[in-house]
Formats: structure tokens, sequence, C-alpha cells
């Protein structure tokens, strides 16, 4: 598979590599005829990477069924351990694990780093979900990112921070243009049998079996990448991370006919340059894929017979002194007897009945404290119309009223009136809450005989009653809002008049004709009393 288009499409080539004058789009991949890459790369042996005809694979008709493999994947929070590792997994070189995340390297440079499972991987189709961040401060990046399916741990080497010569398939995210070809950031999918040296001057694209270009730095949102390994079809799918959607997926790059080691580790790594990048993963999460129809192997088999009967063994002794420390709790407390196991869990009914009560106990508590409102605005009441009455007393003692002036007297009356009338509506509405305690208190002590529909028709009730103490509210405040009946305040007595602007001017002159006359005349009586001396 080639990257057509642009100077990197152009090579002058003998035997199978020249390509025909045909055009293609610069994002199309392109399959080549069936050779080995043995043959692309220049003699080398054994290597069992090949590429299909330009069919593209054939899509199955069922979707394979996927099973998660915790020991394999991490994802946050609570990522790494009480002494900074990470379960199933090790890391190396600079990669700092944290509680959300892994940085495989921060933005330094010259730095290298990975992580890789402890466990190999025995499964023949998987599919891995890779939630990573690579961001920086320039608009170019360096070096970049790779995910790695090999025979073996490279833990450190001058491929993206791991080792060189690798046995199996790598995943490069590249962010670096080496060969200032214009053709970065990409992805691509290089294969090695163990003897292939990677061509950093030309950013791989010579041993690339499949590639794409995706800028992948400074997103919004996580990039992810979906590698699947499906009957023997390596395709990867990218969110390019302009959406929170997690499966806005689209097609990056497909290798068919690929044969990978049956056995192997996978694992992350990312390196930096002159240049460099805060390369973040978030996540990774493994499935193995089983054919539709395929039975799936038990778990059980996977582990060996030997730690079965380890296990087992240590079962049946942790089971051994259990049971003899029951036994000896029991001789020590002998009164002492377990509650049953069907009294620790509610049924259904006792859960309905528990919500009616809390239901009915939270609007017993709005009643009590509407209750002591009202009982609050009783009391103001009281207290105004005993000032009222007061005030009026003390007018009535102080001066005898005019002979026109019954009016004020009969508006005095009526307020009262009014508000002895405000009194006993209000006392009228305590008597009704009253009432509706009484019936709450009654419901609640029911118990578990009072059954759904009578605690429905107890809160209908209630929300009756509660209608009917709104209403009566808004009547009253609808009757004292009259503005016929509102007490009116005696008027002010008038202000005192002031000095004016211009009498003020007038006085000022005057004193200070008065001031400037008394200072010339205490000049000229000293001049004069100088004289005689």
């Amino acid at each position: 598979m080639r990257l057509l288009g642009g100077p990197s499409s152009q090579h002058n080539r003998a035997g199978p590599w020249k390509r025909g004058p045909e055009k293609a789009p610069e994002w199309a991949c392109v399959d080549q005829t069936p050779v080995t890459l043995a043959l692309r790369m220049g003699g080398l042996q054994g290597l069992v990477l090949d590429r299909g005809p330009e069919t593209g694979g054939t899509d199955t008709a069922e979707a394979p069924h996927r099973r998660f493999e915790y020991k394999y994947s991490f994802k946050g929070p609570h990522l790494t351990q009480s002494d900074g590792g990470i379960p199933f997994w090790v890391h190396t070189g600079n990669a700092i694990p944290s509680a959300d995340q892994i940085r495989i390297t921060p933005s330094l440079r010259s730095q290298k780093g990975s992580v890789w499972t402890k466990n190999t991987v025995n499964f023949e189709n998987w599919e891995a979900e890779v939630t990573f961040r690579v961001s920086g401060r320039g608009r170019m990046g360096a070096d970049g990112l790779a995910m790695w399916f090999t025979a073996g741990q490279g833990l450190e080497g001058p491929v993206y921070g791991a080792a060189d010569s690798w046995n199996g398939v790598g995943i490069f995210f590249d962010s670096f243009d080496n060969d200032g070809k214009k053709n970065n950031p990409a992805i691509l999918i290089v294969g090695n049998n163990g003897n292939l040296v990677y061509d950093h001057q030309n950013d791989g694209t010579t041993q690339a079996l499949g590639t794409c270009l995706r800028d992948f730095r400074n997103k919004p949102y996580p990039v992810r990448a979906k590698i699947t390994y499906y009957k023997k079809s390596l395709t990867v799918m990218i969110n390019n991370g302009f959406t929170p959607d997690r499966d806005d997926f689209e097609f990056c790059a497909k290798v068919d006919n690929m044969v990978i080691p049956q056995e192997g580790y996978f694992g992350i790594s990312a390196a930096t340059g002159g240049l460099a990048d805060d390369h973040d993963v978030l996540s990774f999460l493994l499935f193995r894929l089983t054919e539709p129809g395929q039975q799936q192997e038990p778990v059980a088999a996977e582990i060996p017979d030997e730690d079965k009967d380890k296990y087992r063994e240590e079962f049946d002794n942790f089971q051994h002194e259990l049971d003899k420390k029951k036994e000896e709790f029991q001789k020590e407390h002998p009164d002492v007897q377990g509650e049953a196991v069907e009294d620790i869990y509610e049924t259904v009914n006792d859960r309905e009945i528990r919500q009616v009560f809390e239901g009915q106990n939270r609007i017993h508590l709005e009643i009590k404290q509407l209750h002591r409102q009202l009982a609050m605005i009783l009391d103001e009441q009281r207290r105004y119309v005993s000032a009222v009455t007061d005030e009026i007393t003390k007018q009535q003692q102080a001066q005898a009223p005019p002979a026109p002036g019954q009016a004020p007297s009969l508006e005095l009356e009526t307020v009262i009136a009014t508000q002895q009338e405000v009194l006993k509506n209000l006392n009228e509405l305590r008597n009704a809450f009253s009432e509706t305690l009484k019936q709450v208190d009654a419901t609640q002590h029911e118990g578990n005989a009072a059954g759904a529909y009578e605690s429905v028709q107890h809160f209908n009730d209630i929300k009756e009653h509660l209608h009917v103490v709104k209403r009566s509210i808004e009547h009253l405040a609808q009757r004292n809002e009259g503005p016929g009946e509102k007490v009116k305040c005696p008027d002010p007595p008038p202000m005192p008049s002031c000095l004016s602007t211009p009498h003020f001017l007038i006085f000022a002159a005057v004193q200070s004709v008065l001031f400037i006359g008394y200072v010339m005349y205490r000049s000229q009586q000293e001049a004069a009393a100088k004289k005689f001396f």
C-alpha cells in the first residue's frame, strides 16, 4: 500500500514497483500486486507480511463477538496503584503514569518513553481502542506516537522510543516531517519480521503497508484510534477529535493478508527530538474478537492446571479457617444470633411503603412550616391591632376630636373591624392546619395495613386542604390590599422657612463692611497714639 499524490508518489523503480500513468487522489490508498515485503525491501527473507489483491478484503455479514480483556487494558480514573505502577503493565524511560492518564513523554527535548503489557496475548483476533492526546505550542511537533504488537517487549530504542527491528506490526502517528515533503502529520502501518531497519529519513513511507494523512495534534477533544485485526486483516479507524462523539470514526487504512506473531505484547511508545510535544494516553482498551457462531473459550481454560490446584487449595484453607472462626464465635457468644439473610434485604412492598412514609413525612414537615408562618402572621396582626388601638386611645385623651372629625374615627373603626375579621380567618386556617396534621399523623400510624389506595386517598385529601389554605390566603391578601381600608398616616408638620439667598448675601456684605471699618478705625487710633512718644 502506498500513499499517492505529491512528490512522495514519484518513484522510478524497476520491477513490480513501477506504477502506470493512472492518477489517484491524494488520499487514496492503492493496493499493489501480491508480493512479499521481502521483495519490496530488497533481499530480506522470511517476512510473511504481504498485501492481497485490490479487492480491499471481504466484509463479514455479522459483526464478531467482542469480549473485554482487562489484563491488557488500562484507563482512568485510579489508573495507578499506590506504588506508582500500572496493573498488568510496565512503563520505562520518561513515561509518567498518573491517576487519569499516562504521559508517555513530556514536552521536553530528546525524551523517550513506553508502556508494555506484562502478559502475552495468545488469541488470534483482537481490537484495540486507544484514546490519546498530542499537544504542543509550536506549529510543528516531534517526533510522534507509536502503538505496537510485537513478539517481544521493545522497551527502549530509536523508533518512537521503542526498539528497532521488531517482529510484528507498528502503527505510527508521525508528527514531524523528516523528508521535507509536507506529508505530515501522518499515520503509517509498518510491519517487520525482525530483520528490517526503520527508514527515518523518508518517514517510513518506503516501508509502509498503509498510510493516511490525519492531523492529530492540538485537538479540542482526545483523538481515538480503533485498530482491528480480524481474519488476517488489519484496519485502522480514526476519530479526529473535533467532536465528543466516541463512535465518530472514519476510515484510515487497511492491510489484507497480514500475518503477525501468534503471541505477542501490546505497547505504546513516544519520542521527542529538537521539537517536543506532550504525548498523553488516556486509555487503552483491548477486546478479543470471536467469529459469530464459534464457541467461546471458557475463562477457566486459560488458567493452567497447576494454578487451578493452587487456587483451589487456598480457597479450601480460607473456607476452613472461616468456618472455624464462626464456630469459635458462636461458642464465645451463644446469646448473639446472626441476622437472617432474608431480613437484610427489603422487599418491593416494603420499599414502596417506606417511600410512601417518607413522602408523608416531607408533607408533614411542610405543613408544620406553614403552620409556624401563619402563627407569625397572626402575632404580627395582633400587635398591629393593639398598636392602632393604643394610638387611638392616646389621641382621644390628648385632645377632644372636633365636630367634623367623625370621618377619621369611622375609618379607624373600619380598620379595626377588618383586622378582627382577618384574625378570625387566620384562626380558621389554623384549625384547618391542625385537622390536616391530625390526618397526616393518623396516616403515619396506620402502618403496613394502610395499603396503596388509602395512601393515595390521604395524599389527595392533604392536597385539597393545601389548596383551600392557598385560596384563603390569597383572598385575605386581596382584601388587605383595598385602597379604602388602608390607614393613612398624618400629614407631616410644615417645615420652618429658611433664610433666602438674597438676604444671606446682604447680611454678609454688611458684616464685611463693618469689619473693614473697625479695622481702619483701630489702625488710626494706634497711629495717633504713636505721635505722643
